[in-house]
């Protein structure tokens, strides 16, 4: 099977936890197994990972980032969201 036909995996990699999952690069494979091990063949060599996550790139979806104003724009209009708008006790310690 030639790279071409070969279906392309974006891997994101935990390196510790507590810590969210980090874009590390693409791999090819025939299917989600083979993407796995190639993913922890290729980005965690020196155990450097935790968890990986492989997903094949054509079921990802993004914004456009001409889109901004449309998609993140409503967040604007509600403070209450804002962090800044609540009291936080003092006795809550760091947050």
């Amino acid at each position: 099977m030639t790279e071409q036909n070969t279906p392309l995996w974006e891997v994101f990699v935990r390196s510790r936890n507590g810590l969210a999952h980090k874009h590390a690069g693409s791999v090819h494979a025939a299917d989600a197994e083979m993407a796995l091990q190639a993913a922890r063949d290729v980005y965690t060599r020196r155990g450097e990972g935790l968890s990986l996550w492989v997903v094949p790139s054509n079921a990802i979806i993004a914004s456009d980032p001409a889109d901004k104003g449309m998609m993140f724009e409503p967040t604007a209009s509600k403070i209450y969201r804002h962090p800044t708008f609540y009291d936080v006790p003092d006795d809550v310690g760091h947050m």
